[in-house]
């Protein structure tokens, strides 16, 4: 069932995005574009090249002698407070000991980026190696070097808190372990018929967005700071760079440039030492990664282990699953672990079921955030365990997820339709060129995330409107926000501009991820317009002398329904209400919203590829992507969100890996061994909207943002398997890999 967008003027309907025009010309200012008064100090770090290592001395000597450096600072000079969990934040710069090879141990500040840089490489610091474990096998090992005191693991820093259950008796570098159990597993593997079991390794990834993190902290003569941070969370920044520096947090102004990408990466973390040089030096100070570092102290997406088991009868329906998932989560707490254990027994009811993960901490740098965190990694083990037990029941892939979600699942069995009645699926068995082509199919379904959030409307002098929020627009979401408030004001979409404000203009808005932006915000943003109206109605029924309930707001004209003599304009209303003879409070809309029950939206991809088996190259000849979107404000967003999560997709399942050697230092550290796809590597997308209402979410709207990320490994991997007969249980499936893997199977090793 779709919603009819009929009924709607602008929403459910294609526009630009708003801010096109100045991204393509080169006008949009980032963080690195914005000017700020005073004599602006450079930052730039000097990190460690060992993963584990006592810091021994450090010489600044030569580095403080060159000219245009200004100073150089440590751990030890920092005005940071501590905190009781040593988290990353609070300990931007290693002290006595490094944890991971990458890790930023001294800055220099210069009077311009060359003097910066060239000081930082006169820095000399002498350190003594230490044992490492940079694998989650090396951290669990029995003797493994301790990578942190466990006085220290409740606390992630930026991505969450470390919370242990069940018993403690686990290995001193485990952070977190969690589980869930239902039924009695015993009875569900002895019902089975079938059993089929497997282990999958994925990588860590870099979430390979743009621009780079950065930062700027602007001192103000006040004692108040302004931020300009390239961050996807205005208020969490304000509150841990107010509450690192033992500031109120109405003394910091986080202000949002446009941001280049983010992808869950950009939480917090320049903005606190930053801001601790800014209030040392009395300077402004800017601070940005180079890729390279990006790369090496960023926020990754870490590795796992998934060991998973299902049962099932002859039919395909399963009694039972068994899941073991690690998360290598580097030297701080904070992996997806709590979000992905969960989500292993809610795509498929499975009667009887017992999950178990844990959070290793080892000697890398801590892991972060990846669109739809931990998802594509649980997707890719469990579909593909999915099409394993298709084949050997000998049911057909798409009947066997059919069999396995609720009947009453509108959504899942929406886009399990669509995908059955397309011409990729109907013609995979008569179209095949070789026997080296393959289809491969992936299910799944998420929820986005929920939380508060608020927006203010208000009427402007020439009859427009001025939508204001906190907004981090890092997807185009601003151009749906505007499109849901021209949709209530019955005008124009030229006449909403859509404003983010700074921390201290601006009503709270949460941070932007998890598919919450426009399922949270436009829920505000249509309230505050719906609140705006009804103070224009409110005055212009006064002014007209007429019901409020008799009133209609057409084309910025406020007449009574079925008349077209008694009206008032958009402009008169505003001079009634501004001016020194204004007779009315001006109108300002003001929407708060505290969505509280996410919604769930399915997802299948089918891919269509062919394998060369003297090479294992994978070429992807045909792709579909079906996503529910509930009613999708703006179609052509949604597409291409869609078009942009199975790219990145695609690039977890073929290309993409960080790559350490064994004493725990990144390989793949520059864009030339990290292999990102370019755009002659990107196929041709077919994808198909699907529209179930969803909740709280305006007009129905659900989050899309993570979603088309989640399946396209799985649906490759899969593809794979019917193309040439290998199971790809380790990502990526580069071509070395295939060829291996069809090597063994040729030689039955």
């Amino acid at each position: 069932m779709t919603i009819d967008q009929q009924e709607y003027k602008h929403v459910g309907t294609s526009a630009p995005r708003l801010e096109g025009r100045e991204k393509v010309t080169g006008q949009a200012r980032f963080t690195n574009d914005i000017p700020v008064p005073g004599k602006l100090l450079y930052a730039r770090l000097v990190t460690s090249p060992y993963a584990h290592a006592r810091i021994k001395a450090i010489d600044t000597g030569a580095a403080l002698a060159w000219p245009g450096v200004v100073r150089v600072i440590t751990a030890q000079d920092l005005p940071i407070l501590p905190d009781e969990k040593a988290s990353r934040l609070r300990n931007p710069l290693a002290r006595e000991e490094v944890l991971f090879a990458g890790q930023p141990v001294v800055v220099v500040l210069g009077q311009s980026e060359a003097a910066a840089t060239d000081g930082a490489a006169l820095v000399e610091v002498t350190y003594e190696p230490l044992p490492v474990a940079s694998t989650t096998g090396a951290a669990l090992a029995p003797g493994a070097p301790l990578v942190r005191n466990p006085q220290e693991l409740g606390g992630g820093g930026g991505h969450g808190a470390a919370v242990q259950s069940g018993p403690r008796n686990l290995p001193p570098n485990v952070s977190n372990r969690t589980s869930l159990k239902q039924g009695d597993i015993a009875r569900g593997f002895e019902e089975a018929e079938v059993i089929v079991e497997d282990v999958f390794h994925l990588p860590m990834v870099y979430q390979g967005y743009l621009e780079p993190m950065a930062c700027t902290v602007v001192p103000e003569v006040s004692g108040h700071l302004t931020v300009y941070a390239s961050t996807q969370t205005m208020f969490d920044t304000r509150r841990e760079v107010a509450q690192a520096l033992g500031l109120k947090v109405s003394q910091v102004k986080v202000v949002l440039p446009f941001i280049g990408g983010g992808f869950g990466a950009k939480a917090v973390l320049l903005e606190p030492l930053c801001a601790a040089l800014a209030v040392m030096t009395g300077s402004p100070v800017h601070l940005s990664f180079s890729r390279m570092e990006d790369l090496a102290a960023g926020n990754p997406m870490p590795d796992c282990t998934i060991e998973l088991k299902l049962g099932a009868k002859n039919d395909g329906v399963l009694t039972a699953l068994k899941a073991s998932v690690i998360f290598n989560t580097g030297a701080y707490p904070g992996s997806p672990l709590e979000w992905v254990v969960p989500h292993l027994s809610k795509v498929y009811p499975v009667p009887n079921f017992e999950v178990e993960g844990i959070e290793v901490v080892t000697h890398r740098v801590g892991g972060g955030s990846y669109r739809a965190p931990g998802l594509p990694q649980v997707t890719f083990a469990f579909e593909s365990l999915m099409d394993q037990l298709a084949r050997q029941v000998n049911v057909d892939p798409l009947t066997l997820r059919r069999r396995n979600i609720l009947p009453d699942n509108r959504s899942g069995n929406a886009v399990l339709d669509q995908v059955e009645n397309s011409s990729l699926w109907k013609n995979r068995l008569n179209s095949r060129e070789s026997s080296h082509e393959g289809w491969g199919l992936a299910f799944s379904g998420s929820a986005n995330a929920i939380g508060p959030a608020s927006a203010n409307c208000r009427l402007n002098e020439d009859g427009t409107f001025s939508v204001i929020t906190g907004l981090a627009d890092i997807s185009g979401s601003s151009t749906g926000l505007a499109m849901i408030a021209a949709e209530v004001l019955s005008t124009k979409l030229d006449n909403i501009t859509l404003t983010t404000g700074d921390s201290d203009s601006v009503p709270y808005t949460g941070a932007t991820g998890g598919s919450r932006a426009t399922f949270t915000l436009g829920a505000a943003v249509q309230r505050a317009a719906r609140d705006a109206l009804d103070q224009i109605l409110v005055i212009a029924a006064d002014f007209l002398e007429a019901n409020p309930a008799d009133l209609e707001l057409r084309d910025g004209v406020v007449r009574v329904k079925g008349a077209t003599v008694k009206s008032v304009s958009l402009e008169q209303i505003s001079a009634l209400t501004g001016g020194y003879d204004g007779q009315y409070e001006p109108v300002l809309g003001r929407g708060k919203t505290a969505n509280t029950h996410s919604v769930v939206g399915c997802y299948t991809h089918l891919a269509h590829v062919r394998v060369d088996p003297e090479t294992g190259e994978v070429a992807i000849l045909d792709y579909l992507a079906v996503h529910d979107a509930g009613f999708a404000i703006n179609p052509a967003e949604v597409e291409g969100q869609i078009h942009g999560g199975a790219t990145q997709g695609l690039g977890w399942g073929l290309y993409e890996q960080m790559v350490y050697d064994k004493e725990g230092a990144l390989v793949s550290g520059s864009l030339m061994d990290y292999a990102l796809q370019t755009a002659p590597m990107v196929p041709s997308f077919q994808s198909v909207i699907v529209g179930i209402p969803g909740g709280q979410g305006p007009m129905g709207a659900k989050g899309v943002g993570e979603p088309p990320i989640v399946p396209p490994a799985a649906a490759i991997a899969n593809a794979i398997f019917d193309a040439v007969g290998v199971r790809v249980t380790e990502l990526p499936a580069t071509p070395e890999r295939v060829f291996h893997l069809i090597k063994e199977s040729k030689t039955g090793l």
